[in-house]
């Protein structure tokens, strides 16, 4: 929790300066021990949660600076929760275990560009937020950053890629010592899924980034997470149903789900590009 503050939120969010705006995204500080002994504290680094600054800073000019100051931008993750009055939201989802709880929004109070899915739509809508039909995970997009076929001639190519969801991790890695770290660096973890034939696992941006790059990719039924951003993110990809496999091996065997049917030009052209301007030099 933020000492600074009772609200758990808080100590939720991270902020990383994008040219003047604060890009929002989930990176909590946790404890880190030795011995036993607390030594300190550092950011999780879930690699899908780190997405979104990376996409920003990407997408927009190094030359534009912040139309004013105290912007904010939500992007990539279900992190809807962590929106405040008089936000920007851009592909963000909700997270199914805060369906219930308390926002710090109130109607007309969010500038949404575009949501992960129509089920975050109807999230916002029952509590008086216009949000578009702009449907994606932002992270769809990085494929527009990498070379896919550059990633596999240096790497190599691997038949099957397990990329756990962060939650799941300790207990994958007890029978899948191969698996992926989730909190490795984000762009080991792009290369490593776009140079693969297959990917499981029940990381949602697992999922999002295998097949931005068009590779095969089946969810495993998550040990803790709800169902509802997969759903959303289905749903909002063109797909009314998915099939979860009970393991990796049955994911392995299912091969990838139905390539999702998609236009991504509507999420690139809703970006807010006007939240920035050109610096003016002089």
């Amino acid at each position: 929790m933020c000492p600074a503050c009772p609200h758990e939120r808080c100590s939720l969010v991270a902020e990383v300066d994008v040219r003047g705006v604060s890009v929002v995204h989930w990176n909590p500080q946790r404890a880190v021990t030795r011995f036993g002994v607390r030594i300190g504290r550092r950011p999780v680094d879930n690699f899908g949660d780190l997405i979104g600054p990376f996409l920003v800073d990407r997408l927009v000019d190094r030359q534009a600076r912040a139309t004013r100051s105290g912007l904010r931008l939500l992007t990539v993750g279900s992190i809807m929760r962590l929106a405040e009055p008089g936000d920007s939201v851009w592909g963000t989802g909700v997270n199914g275990k805060s369906l219930g709880a308390d926002v710090a929004f109130g109607p007309g109070e969010l500038d949404v560009r575009a949501v992960r899915g129509p089920l975050t739509q109807q999230f916002l809508e029952r509590r008086g937020v216009a949000a578009p039909s702009v449907f994606g995970d932002p992270g769809l997009l990085v494929a527009d950053l990498f070379d896919r076929d550059e990633i596999r001639e240096r790497r190599g190519i691997a038949d099957v890629t397990i990329v756990p969801n962060l939650h799941d991790f300790a207990h994958t890695r007890r029978s899948h010592r191969e698996a992926l770290d989730p909190r490795s660096p984000l762009v080991e973890c792009i290369e490593r899924i776009a140079s693969s034939r297959l990917v499981v696992g029940s990381s949602l941006h697992g999922i999002v980034v295998a097949e931005a790059f068009g590779i095969p990719a089946r969810l495993v039924q998550p040990g803790t997470e709800p169902s509802f951003k997969y759903d959303d993110y289905y749903r909002g990809t063109g797909r009314d149903g998915y099939t979860p496999a009970a393991d990796v091996a049955q994911a392995v065997a299912l091969g990838g789900e139905p390539p999702l049917e998609w236009d991504p030009a509507p999420l690139r052209a809703a970006f807010p590009h006007d939240l920035w301007q050109p610096e003016v030099t002089r």
